[in-house]
């Protein structure tokens, strides 16, 4: 199997130097360059256009989560993780509305950032469970009328959240809306992706909350 290229992205050599050899540790895991800021890992995404991109959440001269956005609009198939050393509830919440597919903690146990990494390569998971739960905690605290959870959803999408929360199957609500049932499995699909949620429940819960009120 082919590694996946890895690009990491970190003001401290040492904290670079660390990564290295927890990676080196897989094979799964090519490294392929080093930035020391968000500039040169935009840069450097351009020249390598690598699988993975780690980055730490604060550089100079360009932030983490405001490169992220960057590579995310321009290299969209790039699986960004975002680096830290808090578990700032806020921070994961705009690395994941910036598009990054991960946040992991520096403190973790090396074979934790390494079956983490597995997990995102293969798609099985978007945030470390803890992590998740304090978006979802977040989520039910305060009011997202005005956050891009909410003006990102289409009309379509609204439209199939409120039927969920009534209850309705798919072919329910294919039936209801005149499309296919496919077309309504593909619209929850990206609801949960973009609403940070993991199931169907959790879907009607937020739609009884934020959307019926």
């Amino acid at each position: 199997m082919v590694p996946y290229r890895v690009l990491i992205a970190d003001d401290h050599p040492h904290a670079r130097q660390a990564i290295m050899e927890i990676l080196e540790e897989e094979p799964l895991f090519t490294i392929v360059g080093q930035a020391k800021n968000g500039k040169e890992a935009i840069d450097l995404c351009a020249e390598h256009l690598p699988d993975i991109l780690l980055i730490d959440i604060e550089m100079p001269v360009l932030d983490g989560l405001a490169a992220t956005k960057i590579i995310k609009e321009k290299y969209p198939f790039i699986k960004v993780i975002i680096l830290s050393v808090s578990d700032n509830v806020g921070d994961l919440f705009t690395s994941i509305q910036y598009g990054a597919q991960g946040y992991l903690l520096k403190n973790m146990d090396p074979d934790d950032w390494l079956q983490y990494l597995r997990s995102i390569v293969d798609g099985s998971n978007v945030a470390t469970r803890d992590m998740a739960g304090k978006l979802l905690y977040q989520f039910r605290e305060r009011d997202l009328q005005n956050t891009p959870a909410i003006s990102s959803l289409t009309p379509r999408e609204k439209e199939i959240l409120l039927l969920v929360s009534e209850g309705l199957t798919n072919k329910q609500i294919a039936e209801n809306l005149f499309i296919a049932e496919n077309t309504v499995k593909n619209h929850i699909k990206n609801l949960l992706e973009k609403l940070c949620l993991e199931n169907r429940v959790q879907l009607a819960s937020y739609a009884v909350k934020y959307i019926t009120k």
